[in-house]
């Protein structure tokens, strides 16, 4: 077992992350019951891939039909970064916008991931993370939190969702 392995400590396993996630989708609905359509814009990686499982679990209790964007930018470079967006503009103006990450830190990254949908007028945009860290930096608040974890700026919380999603902290 290398050091590496030894530090990390399991917050979330995949059972649990599950439970999270029908738990969101259910609250998603109930927020939302009165859309006819919802688009789930995942930011490019875990979150995307959130975003996919959400919008399953959402059209598996819904009527909602989900569309599903993929939100791509530079997450190490955001004052420069161009904010791409995998969809056309008319699939997500005038309509409920739901931004999707799976850790809010700071909420730098969500921040700027707004920018396009508000250039484009939507109905409104909220926000889910499967895990929020509170270190509030810039005025983002999620609409849905799978799970609330006091960290220090030092931690680092690593997700990985798949056939064996995870959670660690280290």
């Amino acid at each position: 077992m290398s050091a590496e392995v030894a530090e990390k400590s399991l917050v979330l396993n995949d059972q649990q992350i599950n439970q999270k996630i029908k738990r969101m989708a259910y609250e998603i609905y109930e927020n939302n019951f009165k859309e006819k359509s919802i688009v789930l814009a995942g930011i490019d990686g875990q979150g995307y891939l959130l975003a996919k499982i959400l919008g399953k679990e959402l059209a598996a209790i819904s009527p909602i039909e989900v569309i599903i964007a993929k939100v791509s930018l530079d997450k190490f470079s955001l004052e420069q970064s161009e904010v791409k967006i995998d969809k056309i503009e008319k699939e997500f103006k005038k309509k409920c916008v739901l931004l999707v990450d799976d850790v809010l830190n700071t909420g730098r990254t969500l921040a700027y991931a707004m920018k396009p949908f508000f250039e484009v007028g939507v109905k409104k945009i909220e926000v889910a993370v499967l895990v929020n860290r509170s270190h509030k930096l810039f005025p983002i608040l999620p609409t849905y939190a799978g799970y609330e974890l006091s960290t220090t700026l030092k931690d680092h919380v690593e997700v990985f969702l798949g056939k064996k999603s995870s959670v660690y902290l280290h």
